[in-house]
């Protein structure tokens, strides 16, 4: 019941929207913008060295790209509250991708979210993060995908309820929500920290996860990055807040967390956060990497809720309860977990089996414990000692609810409140 309310006033707001859109709506400015290179802009092989680098940085083959799919070739489900959104084919090919498209029409697509055809496109492409990317990088990006094999396969319609199908109410929502000019050089800050926040904000685009979201699937600026929840997975606090961020961690564990995925004391990443890392972060330059500590070092601390903060080593020494043996939780435990990372959570086979501090221990609901457990847990070339096998056809959704409270109270210091039917959703 409360979702269906809640559909029904997100639809209001949005025919709210629609009609702050309706004013413009003949107005709206179909024509292409005026798209030129810089003479800064290099040509040939190092505009296409270029335009990759971009590409990854904008980590677009996490979503254009399905597990086991053709490169580009989209299909990617987005499975929203009121309905489902597929990433288009942005290969070369002509008819299926984006092959006939100018790079004007690219352009007003990356920046503005209007297609080649002046359809208004969804907002879950990032748009309103990389509205904020230069021409030039756009331009980039737009020779890169030139170099790309063409795929003659059309990524499933999307299936969205009434009114969220109407494309035009989009017209009103980048009214409301859309960035206005490309990102602009803070002159009081240093060369690194600018780099950091075009990072952060445009191409990598970490907003679009660890901000929360509105009623009409606005971020929430005035709590950015203070963490948020995509497709049942949370994404943490990355403020410099230092109980519920990360603002008592160190630049090097940031770093490591960014490039490898896992920093000792916090846990490794998991899920979305652990795509990103593998298809993107973990190859950027170091220099890029160092640029984002900087940034983030700067974000505004904010705290979060006491049910996701993580619990201090020594408190949960203080505090937490050791539970039996004997409970189902354990017993799980012992036989499926502790091979890899050991009783105390400290990891055995090496150093990213080590959990301790992770923030899915510290999160009562289980949230992203329970899909880990659920889907296993692995990177790109699923390497050996790299790779947590999934445990969903092992065990029932009682015993993983069991296993995640027990968990979350022995390492994470905290009384768990999973339940089976948290598990059951999780499976969906």
């Amino acid at each position: 019941m409360k979702r269906f309310q809640k559909l029904i006033i997100a639809a209001a707001a949005v025919v709210c929207v629609g009609g702050a859109g309706a004013g413009f709506f003949f107005f709206w400015p179909h024509s292409l913008p005026d798209v030129s290179a810089s003479a800064l802009q290099p040509t040939g092989a190092a505009l296409i060295a270029r335009g990759e680098h971009l590409t990854i940085a904008a980590d677009c083959a996490a979503c254009h790209t399905t597990k086991g799919g053709k490169p580009f070739a989209g299909g990617l489900p987005f499975k929203l509250p009121f309905g489902t959104i597929y990433s288009s084919n942005i290969t070369t090919d002509p008819e299926h991708g984006i092959g006939a498209w100018s790079d004007a029409e690219f352009v007003r697509a990356v920046r503005s979210g209007v297609g080649a055809h002046g359809e208004n496109l969804y907002p879950a492409f990032p748009y309103a993060s990389y509205a904020l990317m230069t021409t030039d990088d756009i331009l980039a990006v737009r020779a890169y995908l030139r170099t790309l094999a063409p795929v003659s396969e059309d990524a499933p319609s999307n299936s969205l309820a009434f009114p969220f199908n109407q494309r035009w109410l989009m017209r009103g929502w980048n009214l409301l929500f859309l960035p206005s000019r490309p990102f602009e050089s803070n002159p009081s800050k240093d060369e690194q920290w600018n780099r950091g926040a075009y990072l952060v904000e445009a191409l990598e685009h970490c907003g679009e996860c660890h901000t929360p979201r509105g009623l009409m699937f606005q971020r929430k600026q005035s709590e950015a990055l203070s963490g948020s929840e995509v497709d049942g997975w949370k994404a943490w606090n990355i403020t410099s807040d230092p109980d519920s961020g990360i603002g008592l961690w160190t630049d090097g564990e940031i770093a490591s967390f960014l490039s490898k995925g896992h920093a000792n004391g916090h846990g490794p990443a998991g899920g979305p956060m652990r795509e990103a890392v593998g298809l993107s972060l973990s190859k950027l330059p170091t220099s890029d990497i160092e640029a984002i500590v900087a940034y983030l070092r700067t974000v505004p601390p904010i705290e979060s809720d006491e049910k996701v903060r993580v619990k201090r080593k020594s408190s949960i020494q203080d505090s937490s309860s050791k539970n039996s043996d004997e409970t189902l939780g354990s017993r799980i435990f012992a036989g499926a977990c502790v091979s890899c990372h050991g009783l105390g959570g400290d990891g055995l086979v090496n150093s990213r089996a080590n959990i301790i501090g992770a923030h899915a221990l510290a999160d009562v609901d289980g949230s992203n414990f329970i899909r880990v457990v659920l889907q296993g847990s692995s990177d790109s070339m699923v390497a050996p000692g790299r790779t947590m096998p999934a445990f969903g056809a092992i065990y029932n959704d009682a015993e993983i609810a069991a296993l995640a409270n027990f968990v979350i109270g022995e390492l994470g210091g905290k009384k768990g409140a999973v339940t089976a039917d948290d598990v059951a959703k999780a499976r969906e």
